[in-house]
Parts: C-alpha cells; structure tokens; sequence
C-alpha cells in the first residue's frame, strides 16, 4: 500500500500543492457570501421591514438573532458530520440548506408571512454550521503550511463579503413607500435574486468540489492523514471533552465570543443607531455597512499575511481589541456631534480592526487546541460566539430602547476590553507551529538515514 511504503526510511512523502486549491476556495468563498448575506438583509431595512409586515423593531432583530440561536444547537451534529464524512459532504450540504431558505422567502412576500420569513431565515441559518467553520479545515487540507493563514482570511473574507453586500444591497433594491405594494414587489425581487444566485453554486459544489486533494500538500497534512483515525461518535466525544477540560482553550472562546458579539450587535442595531443621530439616511446607513466590511476585509487580508510571517496569534489579537475599543468610542464622538462624514470614517477604521480579529481568533483557537480536528475547535468557536451574540444583541437592543444608542455604544467599549483582557490571560501556546517543525525535522532525518543506508550499501 503506498501509505505503507511513504513510511519506510528513505521515501520521500509526496507532497503537492494543486493550482485548484484556489478555484475550491472560491467556490467556498462564493457559497458562505450567499449565505451570510441573508443574516442581515432584513435588518438593515428594519423600519421597512416594520412598516411592510407590521411587526415591531424587536421582531426584525429576531431575522439575525436566528442565525445565532440555530447554532449552538446544530453545531454538534454538523461538527461530526463534517469531521466523519468530510468538505466536500458539508459543503454541499451548506450550500443546499442555503437554496432552500432563499428559496422559502421568494414565498414570504405578504404582509401577513413574516412568519415565513423567520423560516426561511431559519433555514439558512442551519446552512452555517456547516459553512461557517470550514476554512481552517479546508486551508489545512488544499493550502501550503506557510500559506494557511492568509488562504484562512481569504475563506473569512467569504463571510465578511457576504455581510457587506447584505449592508448595501437591500437598501439600494428595497426603497421605503406609504404604497405596500411598491414594497412588496422590492421584496420580490430581493428574495429571487438571492435565490437565483444560490442554485448554480448547488451543481458547483456538487459537480467540482472534492472530498480532498489527491497528495497533501505539505508534511503537516501527510502526517495527519497517515494517523488519521477512523472517526466515531466516541471518538468525537471525547474530543469535544478535551477541548472543554483545556481552560485556557475556554478563555480564547470568551474572548472570541466578545468579538463576534460586537460584530452581531453592529450588524443587527447599526440601523437603529444611526437613524437615532441622523433620521431619514437609511441608504447612509447602508453606505456605512458596506465601509466597514470593505475596510474589515483589509485588515482582514493584511492580519493574514502578518500571522503568516510572524506567527504573533496573541499580541495580533491584543492590538486589535484595543484598536476596537477606541474606534467605538470614535464613532460615539461622531454620532454626538453629528458629523456624517467623522462617523464614515470612524466606522471604516472599527470596521478594519473588528473583522481584522476574526482570521486571528481562528488561528489563535487552532493553535491552543491542536491536535484536535479543526471543524471541531471551530465548531465550539462559534457556538460559543453565537451564544453571546444572541446574549449581547438581546441585551444591546434593550439598551438601545431604553437608554439610548450612547450607552449601546459604552457597553461594546466594555466588551471589547474584557475580551482583550482575556487574550492576556491565555498563553501564547504555538503547538500547531511545533508539531509541524518537528514534522519537518523528523522527515528530514528520515530521509539522512534512508540516504546513509543507501551508501553503505555502495
């Protein structure tokens, strides 16, 4: 058997970096983008939304609060479906679950199916714990070891792509009216489009995304796949429980769930904020949505291509949750003195480093928990993560009712430092990084005495 023979001294593991590892990434790219996109294209034309299905502000914030109620209680079974069966299984199942929401909200348009609309939301929202925690386990099984985590923050850019046309889109193809029936036939064409888009990625996915490459591509992934054991429910289990007994693991996932918690309450009540200082802007708001995952796909990108070169996962991650905080205090200053143009800026600079956090969060959780399976630590990841959103967006909007969007704004301030005060506490553990220099050293000693042999021979 060739894993038999690649063991034996002197044989060099075949190792091969496909030039189709960037046409997977963006079809990955390309599916989780539909998919996030729905988490907030009701609620950033929330008053629209209101006025059309005559519901209250709360129940528009339920359309996002979905996607982060759905996966604490799906990510575990995706999880194990993912880590038994493989990318190209989620994948597709992703992408299908994704269809199918869109598809269940061309059929929501009626002033009276608002309840078809949280199902089509629900829907989708199942299609992310199988999207969501993919590009670890997808750049590890396709990419170089030293291109990981910058091929990692392309796959997040997915994501926070999706987020940005979902900012920017509705506002432009939903326009408010006094006539329903104008707002109705927006609706319409909102909901086809996405699902139109949707169904060509089905045959993609189904078609040309496998289940892994034929030879890994680097030692790391050799290693990985010769020890690969047959995976159990048991076997997921007790995996699972070794990430919960590894306490500073448990402090990166607070931490992480702090930055993905302010991500979800932006993207959720950033209408509701704006139009407090500056009533009437709706497209402004959907302007500025798009300014700040633009911005965050930059620093998204450029954290990458740092933790590639450095490797710095804790420090990156302190920085950025000091930059969060103290661009959050920005856009307070220029929400209170109502300059439109100070509170683009301040949105662009916040937008930069929040999503900045994400690639390094991942990367940083990775690191702590190896060797556990990648869709496992992101599966625990982000439902911790959604856990708090749902929390902290509950919370946020009763602050924002009651107190005002100032004291919304101070309680982020708080959460980011928390969060950054965390990643102080944990370690800066690298094992992923030592398993693969010890990986190399043990290979290239391998080959030394397969060579020595050799001439003793001669």
């Amino acid at each position: 058997m060739e894993e038999e023979t690649l063991k034996e001294p002197g044989i060099q593991p075949v190792i091969r970096a496909y030039r189709k590892r960037w046409i997977i990434l963006i079809i990955y790219i390309s599916c989780i983008c539909i998919s996030t996109f729905q988490w907030i294209e009701y609620s950033i034309i929330t008053n629209i939304v209101m006025k059309y299905y005559h519901v209250s502000a709360t129940m528009v914030d339920w359309t996002s609060i979905s996607f982060m109620i759905i996966w604490p209680i799906f990510i575990f079974p995706a999880s194990y479906i993912i880590d038994k069966m493989g990318l190209r299984v989620a994948a597709f199942i992703g992408i299908v679950t994704t269809a199918l929401g869109a598809g269940v909200k061309v059929l929501s348009v009626g002033e009276d199916l608002f309840y078809v609309v949280v199902l089509g939301q629900t829907i989708v929202s199942f299609s992310q714990t199988f999207l969501l925690n993919l590009p670890s386990k997808l750049t590890v099984a396709w990419f170089k070891f030293e291109e990981v985590s910058t091929a990692c923050s392309l796959g997040i850019m997915g994501s926070i792509l999706g987020v940005a046309f979902s900012f920017y889109v509705p506002p432009i193809l939903v326009k408010d009216s006094d006539n329903l029936d104008d707002i109705a036939a927006d609706l319409r064409v909102m909901c086809w489009s996405v699902f139109l888009v949707s169904m060509p990625l089905v045959l993609i996915v189904y078609f040309y995304f496998p289940k892994e490459p034929v030879h890994p591509p680097s030692i790391a992934m050799f290693e990985e796949r010769i020890n690969k054991k047959h995976i159990t429910f048991s076997i997921f289990v007790k995996s699972i429980k070794i990430l919960i007994k590894n306490k500073f693991f448990l402090l990166h996932l607070v931490a992480f769930g702090c930055n993905y918690g302010v991500y979800s309450v932006i993207g959720t009540l950033l209408n509701q904020i704006v139009l407090n200082y500056f009533p009437g802007t709706q497209e402004d708001v959907g302007k500025m949505g798009l300014i700040m995952i633009i911005s965050g796909i930059g620093g998204s990108l450029i954290t990458g291509y740092i933790l590639d070169k450095t490797h710095k996962f804790k420090e990156t991650s302190i920085i950025i949750f000091l930059s969060c905080a103290i661009s959050l205090g920005a856009i307070w200053y220029a929400l209170t003195i109502r300059n439109k143009m100070l509170t683009y800026l301040a949105i662009a600079v916040f937008g930069f480093f929040l999503n900045a956090y994400l690639p390094a969060g991942m990367e940083f959780g990775t690191e702590i928990a190896y060797p556990s399976p990648e869709s496992t630590i992101m599966g625990l990841v982000y439902a911790t993560a959604m856990t708090m959103s749902v929390i902290l967006t509950i919370i946020f909007g009763k602050v924002l009712t009651s107190y005002g969007s100032s004291w919304c704004l101070f309680g982020m301030i708080a959460v980011s430092i928390l969060g950054c005060g965390l990643t102080i506490l944990t370690p800066n553990t690298l094992k992923r990084q030592e398993a693969y220099q010890k990986s190399i050293h043990a290979n290239y000693t391998q080959i030394l005495q397969g060579e020595n042999n050799i001439e003793r021979k001669l």
